[in-house]
């Protein structure tokens, strides 16, 4: 692989060692932590968890995730879920059967890393992501109370089993040099980042501890003995060779019934979502410091197999971390090898630091652990609760905190989820569905009018109402929409709905639109519908999915329109009819001394001008002329129509203006002879005045007065069309 080359070997080994010393002793208090229920050999066969997991995870997500610099090991979210499930089943198992517990264990790790390995081959990357923050803070901040109480025992060295409440009324059960050790470890760890930035905290939390045992064992000499010494880890086996339960853990396979198997389906699908979540939010942190991009979905079917690995070896789950892998980037760690080198120097102290991990005060361990529980805690979330838009969100992660901390994390999964969709629909029913609501009076079409024809629009053009729509229309949204649209329905004839920016609608809002659709038609209105996106994101065709409800059935009110603008000239073209505007309506061609740019013109020159003019008819859909060509023709229609549009990539085209009876277009070239900018394509049986510069030119030679008269009047009607194109821009931004 290119990104496991020799080329930064010795930065990724500076990289992969510091993070090892990170990533450590971690490790081992969170083994201590998830196997302390089975009794006086549980913290030695943590210990050695947490050693296997950090060489196993760290090296296999390494090779198989992609992303470089990510360090991956065991984790707190882990270690609550883990150290939870561990407690219920060491309450339910028979006396002196840790390995059904081992075994149990090792299944909900196995499940997890199986499901991980299916979110990633399955595309579930991206969707994990979008889980909604007040959620993840609360599963998190949930994680780091758990750990801080489970914890709190070790710290105190309370018997085996002993309820938190019952220890904390209980003076009599605290153990004095259990309190030293882990309070040193947690100064020690608080402290480091002022002494150093060189040394990881963990390390200086570890080293505190046990230069706090080591002067007690001065004082008490049945500290200095490893038999029968609960406050200590205890003998690994030799060497880090093991207690031997990672092996015979699979003895128990006869003794697991399908009640078993069930128990451990929940927190399997809980450790997959906390795990990846743990490791994706750990990436993003990482992309944002090297400028690179991580591929999610590949880097889940790497932890997912890292975590199968681990589980199989004996060791407990992880996940891409963040502690040690800031730590690597510090230390100059450029690729996937260093991630590589930290699993085989975790390795590496198996089978070399085992006597010395038996000498690790458990008491140090929980220090460390209640450091790093408080430090996963959000306590900014508070300020959330200042403001009265973002009291929910709090609410939210107060709801998942609380579920975790009374009943365990499996049940605050379930609240988890179902937050998640509220604060969907929250946040969908927060914003309105109506984009953009702009009156037929202030919006035209992009049809130009004569000028009788623009004031009745402007006095009418009040009967038609144009929204624009976007986002989800459902369940959520549709009342909002039609609360939103009320007053219009009783006060205009057209409704213009543009789904252009649509993302889904479903049955709730299509039936909405019917009851909108039979509300306008029995006031003899009309609905628009606009823009109608072909396939949604969903893959939801809706213009057949209306087609199927009846919505726009022919027997039906409804009419679809392909553009805005479309819908728009259709309704001003009811309007001009209901008007009974005779210079609006009438399709005979008009003579030149009815047409605006030449009205104002003596007689005189009016002949003189006409022999200038030549005449040229259009049948629907043929040009006039074409982008790129030369011309230097003035256009003015007599009859019918012409459609401006401009060419784009793909056989698509935009529509920039329709001319109609009485005005004219190719102005640019007449004035510059240029290039045409556009196309000029009839929309219906048209008759054209056709005006050549060059034949112009000739005439005003003798005529100077009619050259005048008429560059005036095309600078008149530019300036015309500028101020309302103005005047639409700022409606459309108000809006």
């Amino acid at each position: 692989m290119k990104s496991l080359s020799a080329e930064h070997l010795s930065e990724d080994a500076l990289g992969g060692l510091a993070a090892m010393l990170v990533a450590l002793p971690q490790a081992i208090a969170f083994g201590v932590a998830i196997y302390s229920p089975l009794g006086a050999e549980g913290a030695a066969a943590g210990a050695i968890a947490g050693l296997i997991g950090a060489a196993a995870i760290g090296f296999t997500a390494a090779m198989f995730g992609g992303t470089n610099r990510l360090i991956s090991a065991p984790c707190a979210p882990a270690a609550a879920v883990m150290a939870t499930l561990g407690m219920e089943l060491a309450a339910g198992a028979a006396p002196g059967d840790p390995n059904r517990i081992v075994l149990l264990l090792t299944l909900t790790a196995l499940a997890a890393g199986g499901l991980q390995l299916a979110f990633g081959a399955l595309g579930g990357g991206r969707l994990i992501k979008y889980i909604p923050y007040p959620v993840v803070t609360g599963y998190l901040s949930g994680v780091g109370v758990l750990i801080f109480l489970t914890q709190l025992p070790k710290l105190f060295g309370w018997p085996q089993g002993t309820p938190l409440l019952d220890g904390l009324r209980d003076p009599a059960l605290l153990r004095v040099p259990s309190i030293v050790v882990g309070l040193a470890a947690v100064l020690a760890m608080v402290s480091a980042p002022k002494l150093t930035r060189k040394v990881p905290a963990p390390i200086f939390g570890l080293l505190g501890g046990l230069c706090a045992y080591a002067a007690l064992a001065a004082a008490f000499p049945e500290l200095r003995s490893l038999d029968g010494n609960e406050l200590v880890v205890g003998p690994l086996g030799g060497g880090g060779g093991g207690t031997g339960l990672e092996l015979s853990r699979w003895s128990a396979f006869p003794r697991v019934g399908w009640a078993d198997l069930r128990a451990v389906v929940v927190p399997a699908l809980t450790l997959s979502v906390l795990l990846s979540m743990d490791t994706l939010k750990t990436c993003v942190v990482l992309d944002a410091l090297t400028r690179s991009r991580h591929d999610s979905n590949q880097e889940l079917i790497g932890q997912g197999l890292a975590n199968t690995a681990s589980a199989l070896l004996g060791g407990v789950p992880g996940a891409g971390t963040m502690g040690a892998t800031l730590v690597n980037l510090q230390s100059g760690g450029k690729t996937r090898l260093s991630g590589v080198l930290e699993g085989g120097f975790a390795l590496a102290a198996f089978f070399l630091l085992g006597r010395v991990i038996a000498w690790v005060p458990i008491a140090a361990l929980a220090g460390i652990l209640i450091v790093v529980a408080w430090r996963m805690v959000d306590r900014n979330s508070f300020r959330l609760l200042r403001n009265r838009s973002t009291t929910f969100d709090f609410a939210v992660m107060a709801s998942v905190v609380g579920v975790a901390i009374a009943t365990d994390l499996m049940i605050a999964a379930g609240v988890g989820l179902a937050l998640s969709i509220l604060l969907f629909i929250r946040d969908q029913i927060r914003g309105s569905v109506i984009r953009r609501k702009v009156l037929g009076s202030q919006l035209f079409s992009k049809q130009r009018r004569l000028p009788e024809a623009a004031k009745v629009l402007e006095r009418d053009g009040g009967k038609t109402v144009a929204c624009e729509l976007q986002g989800s229309l459902f369940f959520g949204t549709t009342d909002q929409l039609f609360s939103e649209l009320e007053s219009d329905l009783k006060t205009r004839r057209f409704v213009i709905l543009d789904l252009r920016r649509v993302q889904s609608v479903d049955f709730t809002a299509a039936h909405m639109l019917e009851q909108i659709e039979a509300m306008l038609a029995a006031q003899g209105g009309k609905l628009l519908l606009s823009s109608l996106p072909s396939t949604l994101p969903s893959g939801q065709d809706l213009k057949a999915y209306f087609d199927e409800i009846g919505l726009v059935a022919p027997q039906k009110g409804a009419r679809v329109f392909d553009t805005m603008d479309d819908a728009l000239a259709w309704a001003e073209e009811r309007i001009l009819e209901e008007a009974d505007c005779p210079a609006c309506s009438e399709e005979t061609p008009l003579a030149q001394e009815e047409i605006d740019l030449f009205r104002e013109l003596e007689p005189d020159l009016r002949q003189v001008l006409a022999d200038c003019l030549t005449e040229r008819p259009l049948k629907s859909g043929e040009t006039a002329f074409r982008r790129g060509d030369k011309g230097d023709e003035l256009f003015v229609i007599r009859r019918g129509s012409v459609r401006i549009v401009l060419p784009l990539e793909g056989g698509r085209a935009h529509h920039l203006a329709t001319f109609g009876r009485g005005d004219f277009f190719g102005e640019i070239a007449f004035i510059d002879r240029g290039e045409r900018s556009a196309d000029a394509v009839a929309g219906s049986d048209t008759d054209l005045f056709i005006l050549p510069r060059t034949r112009f030119n000739e005439t005003v030679k003798d005529f100077p007065t009619l050259g005048i008269r008429i560059f005036a009047r095309i600078a008149l009607v530019q300036g015309v069309r500028l101020r309302k194109a103005d005047h639409e821009i700022q409606i459309l931004q108000e809006s």
